[in-house]
């Protein structure tokens, strides 16, 4: 945004500039005519318009200096907003790929949730309805995991050792007994790799 002000400040400075050049060179050019023409016969004058139209002529070489001074700021900056404007079309080519590819991978994540949550459903159909709901309770104390693996003498959900004390008792449940873990009270899901 700066280097596209930068250019239209330096457009409008030239335009400006070359304007002023236009009306100096008119000016030298109808001084130039009336001395050519011999209207002004008085020396005294003669020497006046002499000295005007060198006057105009050293002023309209110090406005052409100008002129290109200017030309050769607007092309800098000119060089300056293509560059920039390539370099930003460059970035948001980046963030379009960056953005399609993120909701692509949204759109798989939702599919994913709706087909667990399809899976839950039909598993949670199977479980009786006191052990979903202390399930649920769990899950909504320890952020999202309302059971564990008991996974070589360990809880997956705390990642502590169980006390041997515990995976006595744990030994003599009956398969289908509720066990919890004493540290972070989550249901401990027994597997044949739980060490027991």
């Amino acid at each position: 945004m700066a280097a596209q002000t930068e250019e239209s400040d330096t457009a409008r400075e030239q335009t400006k500039a070359e304007q002023d050049v236009d009306q100096v060179r008119q000016r030298a050019t109808r001084d130039q005519q009336r001395l050519d023409s011999g209207a002004v016969t008085s020396p005294k004058d003669l020497e006046n318009l002499q000295r005007e139209i060198a006057s105009l002529a050293k002023r309209q070489g110090d406005l052409e200096d100008i002129v290109l001074e200017v030309m050769e700021r607007r092309e800098s900056a000119q060089e300056r907003t293509a560059e920039l404007t390539e370099r930003v079309s460059s970035v948001q080519s980046k963030i379009d790929d960056a953005t399609a590819r993120r909701d692509a991978a949204f759109e798989k994540l939702d599919g994913e949730a709706a087909t667990a949550t399809k899976e839950r459903e039909v598993v949670a159909a199977s479980v009786p309805a006191d052990l979903l709901k202390l399930y649920d309770r769990l899950r909504e104390q320890q952020g999202g995991i309302g059971a564990a693996k008991l996974y070589a003498r360990s809880c997956q959900g705390c990642r502590q050792e169980l006390a041997l004390t515990e995976l006595a008792e744990i030994r003599k449940a009956a398969p289908d007994t509720v066990i919890r873990c004493e540290n972070c009270r989550r249901i401990l899901v027994r597997t044949s790799e739980s060490g027991l």
